[in-house]
């Protein structure tokens, strides 16, 4: 089951000639993370607080292979490939909406850490939401 996020690309994220920016795909991906994991019911503050669990990208491929410009309509998608006690790989694509060509194909590595940054395991209750919402 895959997670869509919209995004619309403001002036701030483009460059003089009304490109997206290169770096900008990074917060647009960051962003349909972070709601998609509200969508299961992850808040990442209380987490961290309850837990001391935190999720950092480990590792990321991404392709880039056409631009978005200024005033486009992304769907930015997430879907869980891979769920394992201590990581999750994501691949993830961007959009314009109406067309189904990707401008991006991103594979995502998260890594799930304690308070000290050393892997640690992902609690159960966040491993069911995950793999029965995201069907892994």
């Amino acid at each position: 089951m895959a997670f869509n996020w919209p995004l619309r690309v403001y002036y701030e994220d483009t460059d003089a000639g009304g490109v997206v920016y290169h770096s900008q795909y990074l917060n647009f991906l960051e962003r349909a993370r972070t709601e998609w994991l509200r969508s299961l019911g992850i808040e990442q503050q209380p987490l961290m607080e309850q837990s001391g669990i935190r999720f950092l990208v480990a590792e990321m491929s991404i392709r880039f292979l056409a631009p978005a410009r200024l005033d486009d309509k992304l769907s930015i998608r997430v879907e869980l490939d891979a769920c394992k006690r201590v990581s999750l790989t994501l691949n993830q694509t961007i959009r314009r909406d109406g067309e189904s060509r990707p401008l991006i194909e991103a594979t995502v590595r998260i890594a799930s850490v304690g308070e000290n940054f050393r892997p640690a395991r992902i609690p159960e209750d966040l491993l069911r939401r995950m793999t029965i919402n995201g069907e892994s």
